[in-house]
């Protein structure tokens, strides 16, 4: 079959059922869903069709200005994208709640993974875009340098766990309320007796910050004042290994010292790694010194169980598709930034 026919026959499906899937129409016309998706995007160029994720549509079923839901053939469900920097630490349970969120609303997810690199997060996303998503979750790895291309998206995007430095973009988000988090460890080291509480940050968290304010904020409240050790920002494992150690070293004589009873650690790797070395010296947790970790990934997994921070990451996922949802559904709705609670799960490192 020519290149005209197959055209042909794509322009008499769409006439005749409002939509269809590359695959399918595909293994129809026994060709591939390459050469498929090639006569769909001449097609498009030539305005004859629209594009959207894993087929085509008649133009009029979409519209082309930014924000506008658009009528749907019968049985298209709304798709949306989601970017997290990763999927083995802290984004699994943020994405399946996204999945289940999606699933309740009719709304087919696709992932992508931009492994902490702006340039790859760009190149998921007009990818998405290209395939004819309806609305984009993402984790930018940078909001400054995500935010210009983001202001011209053609579609409505919601923030996931990332809060601007500068909210003049007014984006919408979906957060883990980190400061809350950080002051209830506090609060609750306090509360056990510790006066001397420390606090140990990786340098590369986008958390950071909001954890050191909560912190502040936790020991204002506690009436206490913070330790002359600290905080700490330890570099990432594969980052600067002299100074990783001299840090972890310098915790480490704190404690023995008596200059520290208390630490809160973010993250678990890192808490876990304290742990460690702190009983490798003889020194007693939580007796010497209590430890809450945050994040809660892996933190009950330790030789002692620690105590942690646990960020309500599935609800976080399940909360930007229903905002999202939301947005597309009525776009003249006010902007909404949504923040939502830690818990604290107590165990025996901290009691």
């Amino acid at each position: 079959m020519h290149a005209e026919e197959r055209h042909q026959a794509i322009l008499r499906r769409l006439r005749e059922h409002g939509s269809l899937r590359v695959t399918e129409f595909a293994e129809e016309l026994q060709v591939s869903p390459v050469t498929v998706r090639r006569d769909v995007e001449a097609l498009a160029e030539r305005g004859l069709v629209a594009r959207v994720h894993g087929g085509a549509v008649l133009p009029e079923t979409r519209t082309g200005t930014a924000g506008e839901s658009r009528p749907r053939p019968r049985g298209e469900e709304p798709v949306f994208g989601l970017i997290v920097p990763a999927a083995d630490y802290y984004y699994p349970e943020v994405i399946k709640g996204a999945r289940e969120a999606a699933a309740e609303h009719g709304v087919r997810l696709v992932l992508g993974i931009s492994q902490y690199s702006s340039d790859e997060e760009r190149a998921q996303a007009r990818l998405m875009l290209a395939d004819g998503i309806d609305g984009l979750l993402i984790t930018p790895c940078s909001f400054a340098v995500a935010q210009p291309w983001l202001a011209e998206l053609p579609v409505p995007h919601v923030l996931v766990e990332r809060r601007p430095g500068d909210d003049a973009s007014g984006a919408e988000r979906v957060v883990t309320d980190h400061v809350h988090g950080a002051r209830l460890a506090v609060q609750h080291l306090a509360g056990t007796g510790r006066r001397r509480i420390g606090l140990m940050l990786r340098d590369d968290s986008p958390h950071g910050e909001p954890v050191l304010e909560g912190y502040r904020r936790g020991l204002a409240a506690a009436g206490l004042d913070a330790p002359g050790a600290g905080p700490y920002r330890l570099p990432p494992p594969a980052g600067e290994a002299a100074e990783r150690e001299r840090l972890l070293a310098d915790f480490t004589t704190a404690v023995t010292d008596g200059r520290l009873d208390a630490a809160l650690i973010h993250n678990d790797h890192d808490a876990i790694v304290v742990l460690q070395r702190l009983r490798a010296r003889g020194i007693d947790v939580p007796g010497d010194v209590a430890i809450v970790a945050y994040d809660d990934e892996v933190a009950s997994l330790a030789d002692i169980p620690l105590t942690a921070i646990a960020p309500p990451k599935h609800a976080v996922g399940a909360a930007a598709v229903e905002l999202l949802a939301r947005r597309l559904a009525d776009p003249d709705r006010a902007r909404h930034r949504l923040a939502i609670l830690p818990e604290l799960h107590v165990r025996s490192s901290s009691v």
